[in-house]
């Protein structure tokens, strides 16, 4: 029996440690005037599926639940909002040039398409994120519409260049 209290009260020292480790979770803002829907691209239906789905990982309008300021649990949080807003941050989505957005746009279609965003661990936490065909159907048509606006877009853009 004694075994078992040395080891539980060595785990709580290691937990209680572990919250001495400084983690610095990525920056919140409020006013992203470069964000995706700020564009008047994206329908009011697709922005709250993808303010509900999508934003808490990629923008940086997250809000952080109680788990991301305890270790460890904080230090994956952040890991994974680093990543995620690597790979795509809607809130800078004008500072991404045509071939970028496009890009971005075909990741999306393909990633929600196929179920694979969001995550499946981020749904089970979150279970008000989760997409069901229908929703997923309708980022992906967004997605690929948007490809479309984003191309002629550009090509306004050179033909305006090419008469001045």
């Amino acid at each position: 029996m004694k075994r078992w209290n040395y080891l539980l009260g060595g785990l709580a020292l290691v937990f209680l440690g572990s919250q001495l480790v400084p983690n610095e979770l990525p920056a919140v803002e409020s006013t992203n005037p470069g964000d995706i829907i700020a564009s008047g691209t994206v329908p009011d239906d697709v922005a709250s599926l993808l303010k509900k789905s999508c934003y808490n990982c990629h923008s940086n309008e997250t809000e952080y639940p109680w788990y991301s300021h305890v270790a460890p649990s904080s230090w994956l949080v952040a890991r994974d909002i680093r990543a995620a807003r690597e790979e795509l941050n809607f809130s800078m989505w004008q500072d991404f040039d045509m071939m970028d957005k496009l890009g971005k746009l075909d990741d999306i279609s393909i990633e929600v398409g196929e179920g694979r965003m969001p995550l499946t661990i981020y749904t089970m936490v979150h279970p008000s994120a989760k997409l069901d065909d229908a929703q997923r159907q309708l980022i992906v048509a967004w997605a690929e519409a948007t490809m479309d606006v984003v191309a002629e877009e550009e090509d306004e853009e050179s033909e305006v260049d090419e008469q001045e």
